[in-house]
């Protein structure tokens, strides 16, 4: 999908409410020709002559039918999301009363928005960057108070404002070098190397900073994909509905019982947690039940942590030993959780309390200790940063390009120590710029707006 300049100068419509049969629907147009199509069709005031971030009730009709009675809200360009004249037109939500306007208004001129298309056009006539952009697109899309936050606090500048003002200052440099070029044969200095280096330091903080939230970012965007690991009647399915509050896995005192992973998610204070029950962690003949522990193994090396649920019952400090040193070779953050309170071997009791003093104990039939266990999960998310207002990236396009920034920084600060001619620092800085520029928008292709808008919703 493209966007070329003639899809720009259209004005163009869609549904910006979900599909189906609602109270009301927002339909919305945007460009030159919103106000003078919706006029042609509404009957109440005369919208041409209406001030800005006005409302206005009346009748949507086709010809001499009335189709609706409606509230238009006006936005008049440049004061409007995208910079453009807009107009929504609040209905009811039939869906017959929605495709019936909507038919109307392509009649008159307009066309059917394409994904993301109003957010593009908000983006290419100023109204912010594209990482401003993407956010938009995450504050939609987000369903915890974490990513609510982080999909906000980016929406309105994040690390964009910041990344401007030191990209704008390496220009200045970039500049600076360029025109020594310009007298190679004579002696002059107009970009002090010492100033250049303390700037790409300063910058270098910045994007290793911003590289180093990302892990945090991916976190609060996408969730905890937590895996519950353990031996059979361990109580992992137990578990998993404890913290549910459902009967979403089947509990049965049959060893073996889950084949396969079940997976749902829980927000705990605003942090969604993709918990994963699987099958049991032992050796079997049963053909089907082998496949499921081998997807265990498989699970636990791409989770980004693991609650690893013992029976405190019915296992050894032997056995238990045996697993931790498993677990600590797989390099994944794992909790020791004992299960069965109620039923446990005093004597492993008091042997894990010494061996193992960070172990949980836990009843996940009597849902004792459950709270210990969540405070535990989000000590070890640690949202501390972010809860201070620090910036996080959660876009791996973002990342990407601070990655290859941070390698161009290295290579400018390399150069100005091994004293390269200025031609290789002028080609260095270029490339940082490049990378830069990715990320706020100053450098784009076709493609990659294509490919960032085509994954919004039709009418945003």
């Amino acid at each position: 999908m493209s966007f070329s300049l003639a899809d720009r100068q259209d004005t163009i419509v869609a549904l910006a409410t979900p599909q189906g049969i609602g109270a009301i629907a927002v339909i919305r147009l945007s460009g030159s020709r919103a106000i003078e199509i919706v006029n042609e069709v509404f009957f109440g005031k005369d919208l041409s002559k209406q001030e800005s971030h006005t409302i206005h009730f009346g009748t949507i009709r086709d010809e001499d039918k009335i189709i609706d009675e409606v509230l238009v809200s006006l936005f008049i360009a440049p004061k409007s999301f995208t910079k453009e004249n807009v107009v929504e037109i609040s209905t009811h939500g039939s869906s017959y009363i929605i495709n019936r306007v909507l038919k109307l208004f392509l009649k008159k001129g307009a066309r059917l928005a394409k994904p993301g298309e109003f957010t593009q056009r908000a983006f290419l006539n100023g109204q912010f960057d594209l990482a401003q952009a993407e956010a938009v697109a995450d504050l939609i899309h987000a369903d915890s108070e974490s990513s609510h936050e982080a999909a906000l606090n980016q929406m309105r500048g994040g690390f964009s404002s910041e990344i401007q003002e030191l990209r704008q200052k390496l220009i200045h440099f970039a500049s600076m070098i360029e025109l020594e070029l310009d007298f190679g044969e004579e002696d002059v200095e107009f970009a002090s190397r010492t100033e250049l280096q303390e700037l790409v330091e300063r910058l270098m903080r910045v994007v290793e900073e911003l590289i180093l939230s990302f892990d945090l970012g991916n976190v609060i965007k996408n969730g905890v994909p937590t895996v519950i690991a353990g031996k059979p009647n361990a109580g992992k399915s137990t578990l998993l509905n404890a913290l549910l509050k459902e009967e979403k896995a089947i509990v049965s005192d049959i060893a073996g019982t889950t084949r396969d992973f079940i997976e749902d998610e829980i927000n705990i204070n605003g942090v969604i947690f993709r918990f994963i029950d699987t099958a049991g962690l032992r050796e079997t003949t049963d053909t089907i039940e082998a496949i499921g522990v081998s997807r265990t193994q498989e699970k636990m090396k791409t989770a980004s942590l693991i609650l690893y649920l013992f029976d405190l019952g019915d296992t050894d400090l032997i056995e238990i030993n045996r697993d931790v040193n498993k677990l600590e070779n797989l390099g994944v953050p794992f909790i020791k959780v004992a299960n069965k309170l109620d039923m446990a071997n005093p004597e492993l009791l008091a042997e894990l309390k010494a061996k193992h003093p960070d172990t949980l104990f836990i009843s996940a039939k009597n849902q004792e200790h459950l709270e210990d266990l969540k405070a535990k999960l989000m000590e070890l998310v640690n949202l501390d940063k972010f809860k201070t207002g620090n910036t996080v990236v959660t876009n791996i396009r973002h990342y990407d390009s601070l990655i290859k920034t941070r390698d161009s920084l290295l290579d400018i600060i390399h150069g100005i120590e091994t004293e390269v001619t200025n031609d290789f620092v002028a080609m260095d800085i270029r490339r940082s710029l490049h990378f830069l520029g990715e990320i706020t928008g100053e450098i784009t292709t076709d493609d990659l707006l294509a490919n960032i808008f085509s994954k919004f919703c039709i009418g945003k």
